[in-house]
């Protein structure tokens, strides 16, 4: 029978040798990546079974990149390995396409088992916070939208990238646009959100997922 093949993408090396330890018994790991905009090539480019993926990622966090693999890798299962248990975070990875949620703490009970359901076109959430999160996941109503959601997809990846520290040149040459359209991006979302500084908008990335601390 062939093996699943599998993409990693996660910034913590211990983190990948974990995975890849777990995984190889049972599947393929055809790489692994460490950010969110490396991870988009890599997936268009190795089409994997199934894509493992952290929330927290430098220069698109795992959400963002969930929303863009759905259209561009749609045959990929979506499976998040992350350490954030709140349910805003684990909503917004299902809204995102996630197939999956497993808890970084319980992947070497759960993450085969997450997998193998996933790949019989079943979600999968860790036990750990199921209890928190019906009636929220995809086939149960679902609650109010986070704020962040308010923000268009480029938005949400100026937002990000001023949040991590990248000056406005930087941000420009990562998104292939003009510092022009950055600044416009960004005092866009300052005077919707009613920030006054960056300050107040890394505060905003962090409280609402879009960055990881």
């Amino acid at each position: 029978m062939t093996r699943p093949r599998v993409l990693i993408a996660d910034d913590h090396t211990l983190v990948v040798d974990g995975l890849r330890r777990i995984l190889e018994p049972e599947c393929e790991v055809v790489g692994a990546v460490e950010d969110g905009r490396s991870l988009l090539v890599a997936a268009e480019e190795l089409k994997p079974d199934i894509i493992l993926l952290d929330i927290s990622m430098p220069l698109l966090n795992g959400v963002d990149a969930a929303r863009t693999l759905r259209d561009t890798v749609p045959s990929a299962k979506v499976i998040f390995v992350t350490m954030h248990a709140d349910a805003t975070y684990v909503t917004g990875a299902f809204r995102a396409g996630a197939s999956g949620y497993v808890l970084k703490r319980c992947a070497s009970m759960e993450l085969l088992k997450a997998v193998h359901e996933v790949l019989k076109g079943r979600t999968y959430v860790t036990p750990l916070i199921r209890k928190d999160i019906l009636g929220q996941l995809p086939g149960w109503p679902l609650g109010s939208a986070d704020a962040s959601g308010e923000l268009t997809d480029r938005q949400r990846e100026v937002v990000q990238l001023v949040a991590e520290g990248h000056p406005v040149k930087e941000i420009a040459a990562i998104l292939n646009i003009s510092r022009k359209t950055v600044a416009f991006h960004k005092s866009n979302v300052m005077r919707r959100l009613g920030l006054r500084s960056t300050a107040e908008l890394t505060k905003y990335a962090l409280e609402h997922g879009i960055t990881g601390p």
